[in-house]
């Protein structure tokens, strides 16, 4: 019988916290621009096209992301459950993680190419009354949903390769796949170098595109590069154990996506009775917002391998200094977003091709928003911890309150004073109670998982 030996130690249980952090975090977070950068690019264009172009886009984001945090939210609990398994030097858990975890994001594929089919004019119709910004995001939705395998497929390599930290490899399948949208966008929007030109669908199909170079870059990457984990199906069956492990974290991610669906819809709804063209500011915002918060994202991405890594090594020393120096990290950036929305708000709604009604709305959302930033990094922070110790729900919980229970009231109340002005400050008032509710439950986490670890 063959002997197998014990992986080596991995770089996250031995180099110190600060410098490893800083650079797994790095590629991660130029990656991440890069990906905020294709998204505001995307909208850019759009907006080139007419203002009901960019609302018909922003009328479909919701679904759009909530493809996204499915592919996403899976991933972070296959995430979990390889740094973990790395961390205790168990090589079968490791691999079966990877292929139930395969399995799992092809299932969620499916499950989207129905709602492409089925679903999407009903979701559109929902939101809107205008026929023409209607049929152009139909044309944008069915295309990114029905042609969906690629987005979770390249989010199921990435965490394979984030993993293990080789966030460098990871950057390269993400930014491979930006790039390549960022370069298609105008020349399918507008119909360059001989191509006809496709309006929205031009954007869709540029978007899947792009998708599928990341995906092949990131599993080509995967193969050649990513020794400790061993990815086959050869007499794969779904394994009813490591798939529930996977799901208890992914699900409570996969949810706070979901509600983040929830939550724009229901805005959007909200903001429609004012006007369509406080719709694409929202729209323009969300974009915009994506180059303060992606950075964290890839921070949080960086973190969560390390600290899941250490917990399952039973190092709550280096437990403690991820998530202090994470905690540095995201408050940093997100202050410095604060002060970019005060300072620039016209400069940024500019990049939308904004008319004066535009801009007199989108100046006064972006400034009263960004208030909400001044505690968002502390509570990413507390919920990436919640995630990678397996406490998933707890950041569930906190998303929940924050977007359903307390910021759609908020708004709905707040819009019934009839001045659109007030309806912004429903999100730093969830801030808020966000910022507290996850206080409490990270010392719950503290006293409950990272005091008896140094107590051993």
């Amino acid at each position: 019988m063959e002997k197998q030996t014990a992986p080596q130690e991995n770089r996250m249980g031995t180099e110190p916290i600060r410098p490893l952090l800083f650079k797994m975090a790095i590629p991660m977070m130029l990656s991440m621009m890069v990906q905020a950068l294709y998204n505001v690019v995307d909208s850019i264009f759009v907006a080139r096209l007419s203002e009901d172009a960019l609302t018909a886009v922003s009328l479909g984001f919701p679904m759009q992301n909530l493809m996204i945090s499915f592919s996403v939210g899976l991933g972070v609990g296959i995430n979990a459950l390889l740094s973990r398994s790395l961390g205790e030097k168990n090589r079968k858990m490791v691999d079966e993680s990877a292929r139930q975890g395969l399995f799992l994001e092809l299932c969620a594929a499916a499950l989207f190419i129905l709602a492409g089919i089925f679903l999407v004019p009903a979701f559109m119709r929902s939101q809107i009354g205008e026929a023409h910004i209607i049929a152009d995001g139909i044309t944008y939705l069915r295309i990114v949903t029905c042609i969906c395998p690629f987005v979770f497929t390249a989010v199921f390599f990435e965490r394979m390769l984030q993993s293990t930290g080789k966030t460098h490899l990871s950057m390269i399948g993400q930014m491979a796949g930006a790039v390549t949208n960022i370069i298609l966008d105008p020349i399918m929007i507008f119909g360059l170098l001989g191509l006809p030109k496709m309006g929205v669908a031009g954007a869709a199909a540029a978007t899947v595109i792009g998708q599928a170079v990341s995906a092949l870059t990131a599993g080509l990457l995967h193969f050649r590069r990513n020794r400790e984990i061993r990815l086959t199906l050869r007499g794969f069956r779904p394994e009813g154990r490591v798939i529930g492990t996977i799901l208890s974290v992914g699900i409570p991610s996969i949810i706070m996506g979901a509600i983040g669906s929830v939550m724009t819809y229901c805005m959007n709804r909200i903001l429609g009775v004012f006007t369509k063209t406080a719709i694409a500011v929202f729209g323009a915002y969300f974009k915009l917002q994506s180059f303060i918060f992606m950075p964290v994202f890839g921070l949080n991405n960086a973190m969560v391998p390390i600290l899941a890594y250490n917990y399952g090594a039973r190092r709550p020393d280096r437990m403690r200094e991820t998530i202090k120096t994470a905690m540095i990290y995201a408050v940093s950036i997100m202050f410095a977003g604060f002060l970019l929305m005060q300072l620039f708000p016209g400069f940024f709604l500019g990049l939308f091709k904004a008319s004066p009604e535009m801009l007199t709305i989108g100046k006064t959302a972006l400034r009263t928003i960004s208030f909400s930033f001044l505690l968002a990094g502390y509570c990413i922070i507390c919920g990436s911890t919640f995630q990678a110790l397996g406490k998933g729900t707890y950041s569930m919980f906190v998303s929940i309150a924050r977007q359903l229970v307390v910021l759609i009231p908020a708004a709905w109340l707040l819009s019934r004073t009839g001045v659109l002005s007030a309806v912004w400050w429903a999100f730093p008032i969830a801030e808020l109670m966000s910022c507290a509710i996850s206080t409490f439950f990270f010392m719950k986490v503290r006293r409950e998982i990272i005091l008896p670890l140094e107590q051993e």
